[in-house]
């Protein structure tokens, strides 16, 4: 009986170990059940505090495309009209001869002839005398006499062509230059491409329009000093991450917004003078500002180009990680 009762209070001891461990591994199992239930709100109230509930950011699928869409044409448009400006060439008042031969007073790629011809400022006009016996034309049309050329200020500019070589008049503030283009040239050639942020809904908002009295027009200084002139009629308000924000944009043509800013990741994770950005305005008096198609100016990877500067109340103080991304070079303004 005491071996048969040991035996039982054994057992008994035994089972009540084991129904204890039991006991605690449930304890245990439910403990890290409730530690990931947890991890799971957390993270899941997270995810809803990132998600954008502005109507502009709802259709995912419809944006997402939209913004692929945009980003392939961009970045097609910028390889052929930026990323081949080989040169900017400011004039004085004068004679100038231009060609690829180094003895001329502008030196043009070297697949252009070696003397293209005389530009000569006065008067605010440039007008282009073709050397004998060089090939070139104007809008695609031969050029064998003296012409006066319409700059880059007006809709739409002269270009002048010597096989691939193109060039055009441009104005930057007061003055007046040659922009020349190279599609082989050696910036085109080495050109890093483009990196762009995930697209991400939060970062796609709807702005107010708020006008101003009456439009007007402002100076805006640009990357090389020079004040250039943008109409601009108001502001656009718009709420981004739970802050409200204020944006100037100039008005391009009509109902169509071009913003020029900068935000607190310029310098780190985008470029350190600006980033651009369109929208329209639609009847209702609102827009859509889509911060994932903000990009780079051309100034961020091609030294021969002109860009604004932002409006001090276009600098924001907040980080927009959205858009493209910092150009991995700095290229270096050519003097003056």
């Amino acid at each position: 009986m005491m071996k048969c009762n040991t035996r039982t209070t054994r057992a008994a001891h035994y089972n009540r170990g084991q129904g204890a461990l039991g006991l605690i591994g449930v304890a245990l199992r439910l403990s890290l059940i409730v530690s990931l239930a947890a991890v799971v709100v957390v993270a899941t109230s997270g995810c809803r505090a990132r998600t954008s509930q502005d109507p502009a950011a709802m259709d995912v699928e419809a944006a997402t495309k939209e913004t692929e869409a945009w980003r392939a044409k961009h970045e097609a448009d910028y390889r052929r009209e930026w990323v081949t400006i080989a040169g900017l060439h400011f004039l004085e008042p004068g004679s100038h001869s231009a060609g690829s031969a180094d003895s001329n007073d502008i030196e043009l790629p070297a697949s252009a002839p070696a003397v293209l011809g005389t530009f000569l400022l006065a008067d605010d006009v440039v007008r282009f005398e073709p050397q004998s016996g060089s090939t070139v034309s104007l809008n695609g049309r031969p050029v064998t006499s003296a012409i006066d050329l319409v700059d880059d200020g007006a809709p739409k500019a002269d270009e002048l062509a010597a096989g691939d070589v193109r060039v055009v008049v441009h104005r930057s503030g007061e003055r007046k230059s040659l922009r020349v283009w190279d599609p082989n040239g050696e910036l085109a050639r080495g050109f890093l491409g483009f990196t762009w942020f995930p697209i991400q809904m939060d970062y796609r908002v709807t702005g107010r329009f708020i006008p101003d009295a009456k439009s007007r027009d402002m100076q805006v200084m640009n990357t090389f000093g020079d004040l250039d002139t943008y109409k601009t009629e108001g502001v656009v308000e718009f709420m981004l991450r739970g802050q409200t924000l204020r944006l100037r944009p100039f008005t391009t043509r009509p109902r169509r917004f071009y913003f020029v800013f900068r935000d607190a990741s310029g310098g780190q994770e985008t470029y350190a003078a600006a980033r651009f950005l369109y929208s329209d305005l639609r009847d209702d008096g609102t827009t859509v500002l889509d911060f994932n198609q903000a990009y780079n100016p051309p100034c961020a990877f091609n030294p021969f180009t002109t860009c604004p500067i932002p409006l001090p109340e276009n600098r924001l103080g907040v980080k927009i990680l959205a858009g493209e991304r910092a150009y991995p070079a700095h290229p270096t303004l050519p003097a003056s």
